[in-house]
């Protein structure tokens, strides 16, 4: 629900984005889940890899053939996350066997989540911004794996752990973000509509 007059777009699929904005009374309007190659480059580092992915998941949304009937009231929000060691990629895991392998590399160090945000106006200004929060995962026992593994909370995520579900247990510490890791950065997608005139507290103050 929004002012009647704009709409908001999530360029995503992800449940996990979609529950964040709900939390801070955002409701899209519309869900456009983008299809792209998220294969990094060669030599591409973490934050250039999430900058790159979440244009191109953005300019995707504004190519949807669902978004030209609302031309001109539309404001697009897209997202991508990536978890790193030092300036190696945690990949998102697709069979248990490359989850183990990420887990196996975040144990007992400290990585980084990075997010980039891309919020398109219907004006066609956007504007852009990466959020770092970097996270400490305790030592991982064999029993912690293989647990964890057991859950299937791996799949589908960053890094190859969810640290809204049992993977909080791993963490020893935080600093910065913690919807960040999640998959969304709130106050930074917040900042970023309010400044492109998006009417964020519409719905805050005219509850159904």
């Amino acid at each position: 629900m929004t002012d009647g007059l704009s709409h908001l777009v999530l360029a995503s699929a992800s449940p996990r984005r979609l529950a964040l904005l709900e939390q801070v009374g955002l409701r899209p309007d519309i869900l456009i889940p983008t299809e792209i190659d998220e294969t990094p480059n060669r030599r591409e580092l973490p934050r250039n890899l999430a900058i790159r992915l979440a244009n191109a998941k953005a300019q995707a949304a504004l190519a949807s053939p669902k978004l030209k009937q609302l031309e001109g009231s539309c404001y697009i929000v897209a997202a991508d996350t990536v978890v790193a060691v030092g300036r190696r990629l945690v990949p998102k895991p697709e069979i248990a066997a490359e989850a183990a392998a990420g887990l196996q590399m975040l144990s007992g160090r400290s990585h980084r989540v990075y997010t980039a945000l891309v919020v398109v106006a219907p004006n066609g200004k956007s504007k852009h911004r990466v959020v770092e929060t970097r996270v400490r995962f305790k030592r991982l026992s064999r029993q912690d794996l293989e647990s964890y593994l057991s859950t299937g909370e791996w799949r589908d995520k960053a890094g190859g752990y969810a640290i809204q579900g049992r993977a909080e247990a791993f963490v020893m510490n935080i600093s910065g973000s913690y919807s960040n890791v999640v998959g969304l950065p709130l106050y930074d997608t917040v900042q970023l509509l309010l400044g492109l005139g998006y009417p964020v507290y519409f719905d805050w103050l005219n509850p159904a």
